[in-house]
């Protein structure tokens, strides 16, 4: 499938990948974050340096065995914090108002993260990110009953990108990037005229996803799990 036969709001794409101080979305601080931009043949054509920030926090040994990130190395090289997160909000929203749909693969934690640091700097958070293209929600969509697990290295291993630097965010930014694209490829006929159709499509979509895995959670492994509902940010 060539990317002529993409509909024209995939012709560029912006990317989004956060490396942050933990799993909570509430209270974790982003460390690392990319955005760039891609054509419809997963070309970079617009690059941004990575984002380092200074979390002034301690980074938990577990997030710098992920990322690679220590505290010392963000205190030292990283930039002030507040700063960053203004930066990431300004991109971000230059490019939602150009109508680039953002790919973030599982984009709830990076959006929900992003958006609580917003608010906790008191800074304006985008609060209703618009579009955004979900490669996890819309693959879990539209190649329901593939086997294995959907993490980014094994769904880009299966369209065949390279992801050589897992869990740097420009190279996670990236693959992501590529994923979507070839997904959207892969199921050309499947997608609607617009990014904001498909953004809209998405919030349906991964309300399925969170409560057939709640439900399999209750039935499985803790009786008294919730779900936390909510996509492209959590609530």
């Amino acid at each position: 499938m060539n990317s002529q036969a993409l509909p024209e709001w995939a012709n560029r794409i912006a990317v989004f990948d956060t490396e942050t101080t933990g799993l909570d979305l509430k209270t974790s601080r982003i460390v690392t974050a990319t955005i760039v931009e891609l054509d419809a043949d997963g070309n970079v054509v617009v690059d941004r340096p990575e984002w380092l920030a200074d979390p002034e926090i301690e980074i938990p040994e577990v997030a710098s065995n992920v990322h690679g990130i220590t505290t010392e190395m963000a205190r030292a090289e990283g930039r002030n914090y507040k700063e960053v997160i203004s930066e990431i909000l300004d991109v971000m929203r230059d490019c939602f108002a150009r109508g680039i749909p953002v790919v973030a693969y599982n984009a709830p934690y990076d959006f929900t993260i992003l958006y609580h640091q917003a608010v906790a700097l008191g800074l304006e958070p985008i609060s209703e990110p618009m579009p955004v293209f979900d490669p996890l929600v819309v693959d879990k969509t539209f190649d329901k009953f593939r086997k294995g697990k959907r993490k980014l290295e094994i769904v880009a291993e299966f369209y065949q990108v390279a992801l050589d630097d897992a869990h740097n965010s420009k190279a996670d930014a990236i693959a992501a990037g590529r994923v979507g694209l070839a997904i959207m490829k892969a199921h050309v006929d499947k997608l609607p005229a617009s990014a904001g159709e498909l953004h809209n499509s998405q919030i349906g979509w991964a309300k399925e996803i969170d409560e057939s895995f709640a439900k399999w959670m209750i039935n499985n492994v803790d009786k008294n799990f919730k779900a936390s509902p909510g996509w492209p940010i959590k609530q």
